[in-house]
């Protein structure tokens, strides 16, 4: 049996070799960048590893060079009459340096290292230094050409990049091999040097990739003043116009703030009436944008006097991590109105160098204009981060951590409300699903009592976290598709009940395989399939066991958020299944003339159920709806895309234009831009517009009102 060290190595060099071939399938392959022509038609498993060979090469150019993908993958010369190059890259100015890249792809992660593959190197680099171009194939003869010019300008070095998709350190044969060809090259002046590049520095490169790019940012203070220690600080005015330029950055400007810019709040909308309307009178209004950098280029306009002129400030890594919403409000000013690009905006500037401990705080103590939940906070754990490096590097997709990001369409990924919700379900312990039936902010709670740590620590797995968002999503579909189905008791379990359901389904599904690397998702296409019959078995048989545990008056939405009862229906469905008959006619169909429930809206705004600011997404399902709106909708994300504010009138606030609407207006506002002909006539909006959970705002609606329980269960 194999140590635990060395099982633990095993699935390391897995990931590695499973994340670094999405990427270089992503980079290179799918956009065509690499020619793969001699190859079409061959079968998969011949012309995979070799466009993944081919893709590695490249790769590693980039790593010595510095260079972009389509610049990279230029330089690939691997097929027929490559001379045992696959990569020549020739670096002109302004100091010139030829590197012949020889790669070995491995899907196992331990490809092959002997002195053949080394040899053959070196016999393409004599050619090479011979001007015997001929032997070369057409793109390696152009290349070969143009190192061995750049080769005869002087003593020029001369790399030979040996890429190997493995683990393990190459053996000594091979090493003899490689400093056998420098001392070869080298007998009148160190030319020729060697670079071995492994899996592992290979998976790192195209973390690195994937990673956020530092922000570098200059600004111009006046009047302003400097503080020394214990962190060396600039505080001062900016004006606006300087600040709109900021945006150009995008998300990576407020990479380590605990949210996004959150679009029109009722305070972001008093902030851009005040730079349009008062542009004079701002800097007394707003208290201003906190930037912390890890360190700065200061020129002073005046060495007698430096203060009595601007100081201009190249700040690197930069970051706003206060005023996020200050910064956006600016922009969307300045574009509207000239006139707000005057207003004054007071900085502050703090260079942290690599203080992470003393930065994460200063965010969490700036952070108070727009209210802040604990969610937020998520933003810094560390373990976020992680898992939206791996959702990329793994899976391809997108996860959105910070409150005020848009949230990833749902073919493109996911938030960490929606994941945290489908674990919480998956736990083996129903208490979890009951937890958070009534609100979602226990989500975030810490320490030995909350459920984030029980949730995120251990770093749950992508595959994980994705599969089970997937089965939650469908098991949302089929409640909602079965819900006009169901009246009284059998209602409201569907409303309330969602998460129990959920986890019910977790725990009739074989969950062995979850976690399972496998980019074909095999598992959840599986259990997805699944889901519809389980729904329709377990929903009439929880109503029934309520029924019977607690008798037929108990509030249904009580029971859902109730630790210990959850628990008991968990046991007595779980350990009577198949045991009793059920009748699935309990409590189906709404009979006429039921009383009219309160306005979706109003109960949301009464129960004060959802922050300022909660972003919020089109639901676009039926299929003639789907065709209209389609390509309209993808040509702008912001089209539908809403934001909530406390209103009971106009509650949403449209992206793409920033004004209030209701949610049945605004559906038929971008059913008439969109040009959809035959659009009903009405809507009900409510049932159209999700919150980050994936729940609509009819479904958050309902969830919150007990009193309509009692009269459902009375009924």
């Amino acid at each position: 049996m194999s140590s635990p060290s060395h099982r633990s190595g095993a699935r390391d060099v897995a990931l590695q070799v499973r994340q670094t071939e999405a990427a270089l399938r992503s980079v290179y392959i799918n956009p065509g960048l690499l020619n793969l022509e001699d190859i079409e038609g061959r079968p998969e498993e011949e012309r995979a590893p070799r466009a993944l060979s081919r893709a590695l090469a490249a790769q590693a150019v980039r790593i010595v060079t510095g260079w972009a993908a389509p610049d990279a993958a230029l330089t690939v010369i691997d097929g027929v009459a490559d001379q045992g190059i696959d990569a020549i890259a020739v670096v002109e100015k302004p100091e010139p340096h030829v590197f012949l890249v020889q790669a070995k792809w491995s899907k196992n992660g331990n490809a092959n290292a002997d002195r053949s593959g080394v040899m053959e190197l070196l016999a393409g680099l004599r050619l090479i230094d011979d001007e015997e171009f001929t032997p070369f194939n057409l793109r390696g003869r152009i290349l070969a050409e143009q190192a061995k010019n750049v080769m005869s300008q002087g003593p020029v070095p001369v790399t030979q990049v040996i890429v190997l998709m493995r683990a393990d350190d190459v053996p000594l044969g091979f090493l003899d091999a490689v400093q056998g060809g420098e001392r070869e090259f080298n007998r009148h002046g160190n030319v020729l040097d060697s670079r071995i590049i492994l899996a592992s520095e290979v998976w790192a490169s195209v973390r690195d990739d994937m990673s956020t790019r530092p922000v570098d940012l200059d600004a111009e203070l006046f009047p302003w003043f400097p503080i020394s220690t214990p962190y060396i600080s600039y505080q001062g005015v900016v004006e606006a116009e300087q600040v709109a330029r900021w945006v150009e950055h995008g998300t990576n400007l407020f990479q380590l703030n605990i949210r996004n810019p959150l679009g029109r709040t009722a305070i972001n909308n008093e902030i851009i009436e005040t730079l349009t309307d008062e542009p004079a009178h701002f800097w007394y209004f707003n208290n201003g944008i906190t930037i912390l950098c890890e360190s700065a280029d200061a020129v002073p306009q005046s060495i007698r006097s430096p203060q009595m002129k601007p100081i201009k400030l190249t700040l690197h890594n930069a970051s706003v991590i206060n005023g996020a919403q200050t910064v956006r409000s600016v922009a969307e000013a300045v574009a509207a109105d000239e006139e707000a690009g005057s207003a004054q905006v007071g900085v502050r500037i703090i260079v942290t160098g690599k203080a992470e401990e003393f930065a994460k705080r200063a965010t969490q103590a700036t952070n108070r204009q727009n209210r802040v939940e604990a969610r937020d906070f998520i933003a810094l754990d560390p373990v976020q981060a992680a898992i939206l490096e791996d959702m990329r590097a793994e899976l391809g997709l997108e996860y959105s951590v910070r409150r005020g990001e848009l949230e990833p369409e749902r073919d493109t990924g996911c938030s960490v409300v929606e994941a945290a919700c489908a674990l919480a379900c998956a736990h083996s312990d129903s208490q979890y699903a009951a937890r958070i039936a009534t609100t979602l902010d226990v989500l975030w709670e810490r320490g030995s009592q909350g459920i984030y740590d029980i949730l995120f620590r251990p770093q749950p797995g992508v595959y994980a976290v994705w599969n089970t968002v997937l089965v939650l999503r469908e098991v949302r579909r089929v409640l909602h598709e079965l819900k006009p189905q169901y009246q009284g008791r059998g209602a409201a379990l569907i409303e309330h009940g969602a998460y129990l359901l959920t986890h019910l389904v977790f725990r009739r599904l074989d969950t062995d395989g979850i976690d399972e690397p496998d980019s074909r998702l095999e598992w959840s296409r599986q259990a997805l399939n699944q889901v519809k019959i389980l729904i329709e078995e377990l929903l009439p048989r929880v109503a029934t066991t309520i029924d019977d545990l607690f008798s037929d008056r108990a509030q249904i939405r009580a029971v859902c958020s109730d630790v210990t009862r959850c628990r008991e229906i968990t046991e007595h469905v779980l350990t009577s299944q198949g045991t009793s008959q059920v009748s699935s006619n309990r409590y189906r169909r709404m009979p006429p003339g039921r009383t009219r429930r309160p306005n979706a809206v109003s109960v949301l705004v009464d129960k004060a159920v959802l922050p300022e600011g909660e972003p919020l997404t089109l639901v676009v399902s039926v299929p003639s709806e789907v065709e209209a709106l389609h390509q309209w909708l993808a040509e702008d994300p912001k089209r539908g895309r809403g934001i909530w504010v406390p209103h009971r009138g106009k509650p949403i606030i449209w992206a793409a234009d920033g004004r209030p609407y209701s949610p049945s207006g605004l559906v038929s506002r971008i059913w008439e831009l969109a040009g959809w002909e035959n659009r009903p006539v009405a809507n009900q909006g409510t049932a159209r517009w999700t919150v980050s959970s994936g729940e609509t705002l009819a479904e958050l609606a309902w969830r919150t009102l007990s009193e309509i329980d009692s009269a459902d269960e009375a009924s």
